[in-house]
C-alpha cells in the first residue's frame, strides 16, 4: 500500500493535518506533493514539487488536502479535507490526530482555479485539437491575418488560440471530435471543435455553446434548406429565436432593443453560426451566396422571446416543445420592418392594423409568397391581454385579418403588374402559408410599436422550406 497526499501552504486545513502526515510517514510509504511551496510541510522535510500542477491534474485533485490510497499503483480510495474517520479508513491507521477537531473542510485546489483546467489539459496532453494550427509571427497582427485569409465577416474576430478554444469547449459535454453535421454549401463535416473555434472568433462565452450547437442542429435539418437559403438571390439569412430557461441563464435580451445591438449573447451566437457557414461550409458572399442586397442581419441575427407573462404561450411550446424546456427556432429572415400601430386600442382593430403591415412582406400584392415573424411589443400585447386574448386568439385574429379578396391583389389592379393569378374575384386569399407567420413577444415598453421580419420561402412548395424548432441540450 502507498499513500499520496496533495497539499498547499496557502491552506489552513493543510497546515492543520501536518502532524497527521508525520504520523502516516512513520507507518507507511507516504508521498506528499505541494502545489505552491515544496518546502512545505517543513516537519516532513518538505514535499515533492507540484507547482506545475501536473500531478494534481492527472490525479484530478479538486480539494486540498487530498489523501489517496494506492495498491499496486492503482487508486483504491481517497478523502478530501480533514475528517478523522475518513482519513483512518483510507490510510488504515488508527487514532489519527487526537488533538485535532473531528473534521474541517479543505480548500480549493490550484488546479481548479478559473481557466486552469483548460491550461493544464493543453499543457499535459489531455486536450488535442485536430484543426490545423496557424502560427503567427511575433510582429504580425492575428486579426489582420484573419482578414487576409478571408476568415471574417467584415468585422474583427477574436483570435482562436488553443486556450480560448479549450475554454469554449468547457461549455459542452460533447467530445470535440463529435460530428454535428455537414455544413453547406460544400457539405464539409463540422465537429464540435470547429463550432468552438468559430464561437471564439465571434466573441461567444462558453455558456453560449449549447445554444449555438442547437442553432447548428436546427439549420442543418433538411427541411430548413440551409443550402437554398445560402444560395438564394433573396435578402434572407438565418434568424434564431431562443426560448426556455437557458435564455435567461446566459443573459440573452428579449426586452428593449432585443432585435438590435448591445447584448453579447444575442450578437455573438448568430454571428458564430454565420462564421461557421463561411469558414467551414464555404458559404462566401459573392460566390455561392448570391444575395442581390442581403441585410445587416446576415452578420448574425439571434434573440430571445419574452416569456415573463404566463398568459402568453412561448413560441417553442406552441410548436410542440415541452413547457420549461429550452429550444431554438430557426427562421429564414430579412431585415426588420417597423410597425407604428399607435391608434388601435382594441384587439380586433389592432389585428387589422398589424395585418396591413404584414401584407407588405415580399410585396403587398403577393399571397403565400413569403413567411414572416411578427414581434409584438409589451404595449401592443397589453391591448390583447386586456381583452383576454392569448397566443391562439392573436394567431386566429391575425389569420382572419390577413385574408383579402383576389380582386384586390390580382395582377394589373391599381396599375401594378405584380399580383396573384386571375381567378374567382371574391375568393379570400391568405397572406401566408399555414404556419408561415411566427408570432413572438419581445421588446421594451413605452410605445405602441411592433416589428415585422419578412422571410424567404419556397412559394410553390412550402414543404421544401420549413421553419424548424430544435431542443437545446446541455
Amino acid at each position: 500500500m502507498e499513500l499520496i497526499a496533495v497539499v498547499k501552504r496557502d491552506c489552513e486545513t493543510c497546515g492543520l493535518v501536518v502532524p497527521v502526515l508525520g504520523t502516516l510517514a512513520g507507518q507507511c510509504t507516504l508521498t506528499v506533493y505541494s502545489q505552491d511551496d515544496p518546502t512545505f510541510p517543513e516537519p516532513l522535510g518538505g514535499a515533492r514539487d507540484d507547482t506545475s500542477l501536473e500531478q494534481s491534474y492527472h490525479r484530478n485533485i479538486e480539494i486540498v488536502p487530498t489523501l489517496i490510497r494506492l495498491e499496486d499503483g492503482k487508486e483504491q480510495a481517497r478523502t478530501e479535507g480533514w475528517n478523522r474517520g475518513e482519513w483512518e479508513t483510507v490510510s488504515g491507521a488508527a487514532a489519527l490526530g487526537p488533538e485535532l477537531p473531528a473534521s474541517q473542510p479543505g480548500c480549493g485546489s490550484r488546479s481548479q482555479e478559473p481557466g486552469m483546467p483548460e491550461r493544464l489539459a493543453l499543457r499535459f496532453g489531455a486536450r488535442h485539437f485536430t484543426s490545423r494550427r496557424i502560427d503567427v509571427e511575433a510582429l504580425d497582427d492575428p486579426i489582420e491575418l484573419a482578414y487576409d485569409r478571408g476568415w471574417t465577416d467584415g468585422l474583427p474576430i477574436v483570435p482562436p488560440t488553443p486556450l480560448r478554444v479549450a475554454r469554449m469547449l468547457a461549455g459542452t459535454g460533447l467530445a470535440p471530435d463529435a460530428i454535428v453535421g455537414r455544413l453547406p454549401p460544400n457539405l464539409i463535416e463540422c465537429t464540435v471543435e470547429k463550432v468552438a473555434i468559430n464561437a471564439v472568433m465571434a466573441g461567444c462565452r462558453p455558456e453560449y455553446l449549447p445554444v449555438l450547437l442547437g442553432c447548428v442542429a436546427a439549420a442543418l435539418k433538411p427541411e430548413f434548406s440551409m443550402h437554398g437559403l445560402l444560395a438564394t438571390l433573396w435578402f434572407s439569412g438565418p434568424v434564431f429565436i431562443v426560448n426556455g430557461p437557458i435564455a435567461k441563464r446566459i443573459g440573452m435580451n428579449a426586452e428593449g432593443n432585443a432585435l438590435g445591438q448591445g447584448n453579447r449573447a444575442n450578437s455573438t451566437i448568430g454571428r458564430a453560426f454565420q462564421l461557421l457557414i463561411r469558414n467551414v461550409g464555404g458559404g462566401v458572399p459573392g460566390e455561392i451566396d448570391r444575395s442581390v442586397l442581403g441585410n445587416p442581419g446576415k452578420v448574425g441575427f439571434c434573440f430571445a422571446e419574452d416569456e415573463r407573462d404566463p398568459a402568453w404561450a412561448p413560441l417553442n411550446v406552441s410548436r410542440g416543445a415541452a413547457p420549461g424546456t429550452s429550444s431554438v427556432t430557426a427562421f429564414h429572415g430579412d431585415g426588420v420592418q417597423a410597425v407604428g400601430a399607435q391608434a388601435s386600442r382594441h384587439a380586433e382593430e389592432l389585428c387589422r392594423s398589424l395585418a396591413m403591415a404584414l401584407w407588405a412582406v415580399g410585396h403587398p400584392k403577393l399571397s403565400r409568397f413569403s413567411n414572416a415573424i411578427l414581434a409584438i411589443s409589451p404595449d401592443h400585447w397589453n391591448i390583447f391581454k386586456a381583452e383576454g386574448w392569448g397566443r391562439t386568439d392573436v394567431e386566429d385574429g391575425l389569420k382572419h385579418a390577413l385574408k383579402r379578396p383576389r380582386s384586390e391583389i390580382v395582377r394589373g389592379v391599381g396599375g401594378v403588374a405584380e399580383g396573384v393569378e386571375p381567378g374567382d374575384p371574391d375568393e379570400l386569399l391568405d397572406k401566408f402559408h399555414e404556419g408561415g407567420l411566427v408570432i413572438v413577444r419581445a421588446g421594451g415598453p413605452g410605445g405602441l410599436l411592433s416589428a415585422v421580419i419578412g422571410g424567404w420561402s419556397a412559394q410553390r412548395n412550402p414543404q421544401q422550406v420549413q421553419i424548424v424548432t430544435e431542443e437545446i441540450r446541455g
